[in-house]
């Protein structure tokens, strides 16, 4: 891909052979425990007391010698708390990292407890709001704030930024996830997050290479195809990926999918094929960081191989660590018997180990691997983080549709408003702030949440309220999840959307999540888009609403006869004190 041998990417600080703790650990280390190494299953941070099978199964993880965990899910105390009490049992030090694509927040938001949310870490709105401001500064910024916040928990490797061009609308896994559809804008933004993360002592890591954007299917469920030539794969697919190397980016995390221009067409997924992350990552991009795959129990691995010639093939495409393998012994004990049997010879091994040792040194895990619990509530969670959160939030708000100058509201205090929310049913918090900031102003706004398992007499009940309604406003909190295999709506969804405007019933659909559900209902009065459920994008898109602040959020991704990529409508911030509804 480069054609300038001098114009090198900085080599990132822990590749420097200046290790010397790593070099001595890795001589007196037995082959089992280098390639224990390479393991990296995932932990929950919940309350697991000794002697509880929660306890016990990370305690065999830490009897298997693995080199590190991936955090899950837990209260930010708890989660820091329980890192430390792995890092204490373990022979040498811990690699811990977490996905972490929309900051700390994204996997340690706290809990809720029936129904009070019991706070946690800064959740910003998804990278695609980020790409909506287009302000590469506001990408620094999150990704400072979420490496400030993950090393204070005790994670040194967040697994951000995504930077997959999404250019498929139909694309079930990526969407909102993405900064957007040009490659140029990802890769400007890609960088600064880079930046952001390893200058304040992260290890960010870019995926799902070599591009994981314009695909239909899940790789959770199967293996997609990126059906494109080199040329293309260059001036897209790769293009971020090179920018964030070139950024210095500590680390890379495989793609569950075929790209036949790469691979020579012989079927083999990203991460277990030599051609992608030897021949195309390491020698012609000059990546010199290290390579995570992706989750291997994903049905694109787990359902076409055994879980130890799964590890043994990742190994000898190029990959250091072994990510979530549906079992760590059999993954351990394959790569094992390859190396015994001289299928792998050991010196590939010592050389992933030797990367993951030098990491460690360069964290000054050797010195010191736990984290002060005191420092939690100092660095997680504070004001001056989550004011940039909404910074972003009401940046990224993007109006897509407008007809009869619906919007700005007018905010008449005694107006009848129906808020209905559409949300999946473990979302719990889908549509509280949105309707709280909305209550401040109509006193009497009436809500409903629905489900896929809405009945029929639901969406008829909804309806008749409509008729003697003076707005409907209608959330959508659809966004790409894992397993799901689709980003879109329910037809009771669209059918209500659609009736409404039959009625002629003012109506705004505002979409937390997937951007491209106009085509769904593409006559829909107003069409805002929030891009994200957090709180922060909740509460500015019930304000953008009103415009209370100027909305000018431009949509960095297209949907074919209904909008382009920079599309967006500026409303000027106006009196909430005007007539009206």
């Amino acid at each position: 891909m480069r054609t300038d041998s001098a114009a090198q990417p900085p080599v990132p600080a822990f590749v420097r052979p200046s290790a010397s703790w790593a070099e001595r650990t890795l001589a007196e280390m037995t082959l089992e425990e280098k390639v224990g190494q390479m393991m990296m299953p995932f932990v929950i941070g919940d309350f697991a007391p000794e002697g509880s099978p929660g306890h016990e199964r990370i305690a065999r993880f830490i009897d298997d010698g693995i080199g590190g965990v991936i955090m899950s899910v837990g209260m930010p105390t708890e989660v820091a708390a329980k890192l430390n009490d792995l890092q204490t049992h373990a022979k040498y030090p811990l690699l811990v990292a977490a996905d972490l694509e929309t900051g700390a927040g994204f996997r340690f938001n706290g809990a809720v407890q029936g129904t009070i949310p019991m706070g946690g870490a800064t959740n910003f709105p998804p990278l695609m709001a980020v790409g909506a401001t287009g302000d590469a500064d506001l990408a620094y910024q999150m990704g400072r704030i979420t490496a400030i916040e993950a090393r204070a928990l005790g994670v040194h490797v967040p697994f951000a930024p995504v930077l997959d061009v999404n250019n498929n609308p139909a694309n079930p896994i990526i969407n909102t996830r993405s900064f957007g559809e040009d490659p140029d804008l990802v890769a400007r933004l890609g960088a600064a997050f880079v930046r952001g993360v390893q200058d304040n002592g992260g290890i960010a890591t870019g995926k799902h290479f070599p591009g994981h954007g314009d695909t239909g299917t899940d790789s959770h469920l199967a293996l997609p195809t990126i059906d494109h030539d080199r040329a293309r794969m260059d001036s897209v697919e790769l293009k971020p990926f090179q920018a964030a190397i070139d950024a210095g980016m500590g680390a890379i995390m495989t793609a569950h999918i075929t790209t036949p221009s790469l691979n020579g067409g012989n079927g083999d997924p990203a991460t277990l094929s030599t051609a992608v992350l030897t021949d195309l990552l390491r020698d012609d991009m000059n990546f010199g960081g290290i390579v995570f795959t992706d989750a291997m129990d994903m049905s694109a691995i787990s359902g076409r191989l055994g879980t130890g010639e799964a590890a043994v093939l990742a190994v000898e495409a190029g990959a250091d660590v072994i990510l979530m393998p549906p079992a760590v012994r059999p993954a351990r004990d394959g790569i094992v018997e390859a190396v015994r049997s001289g299928r792998i010879p050991e010196a590939r091994i010592d050389r992933s180990v030797l990367s993951l040792l030098r990491l460690k040194e360069s964290l000054d895990l050797h010195e010191n691997r736990t984290v002060p619990i005191e420092d939690v509530g100092k660095k997680v969670g504070i004001p001056a983080h989550e004011a940039v959160a909404d910074e972003i939030a009401r940046r990224s708000i993007t109006l897509l549709r407008n007809q009869g100058d619906l919007l700005p509201l007018r905010g008449t205090a005694s107006a009848t408003v129906l808020s209905v929310s559409f949300r999946r049913s473990y979302d719990v918090l889908a549509g509280r702030y949105f309707n709280q900031e909305l209550r401040r102003t109509y006193r009497r706004l009436r809500t409903a949440e629905v489900t896929r398992d809405a009945s029929v007499g639901l969406w008829e009940g909804l309806m008749r309220q409509s008729r003697n309604a003076a707005l409907v406003v209608v959330s959508t909190y659809v966004s790409a999840v894992s397993y799901s295999g689709s980003v879109a709506l329910p037809k009771e969804v669209s059918d209500f959307v659609k009736e409404l405007g039959r009625r002629n019933i003012p109506h705004v659909v505002v979409s937390f999540g997937n951007p491209y559900l106009l085509s769904e209902f593409p006559d829909v009065r107003a069409y805002v888009l929030g891009w994200g459920n957090s709180e922060s994008s909740q509460r500015a898109a019930a304000r953008a609403l009103f415009a209370d602040f100027a909305v000018d959020g431009r949509v960095p991704t297209g949907s074919p006869s209904l909008f382009d990529i920079g599309d967006g409508i500026s409303l000027t911030p106006r009196s909430a004190s005007e007539g009206g509804r």
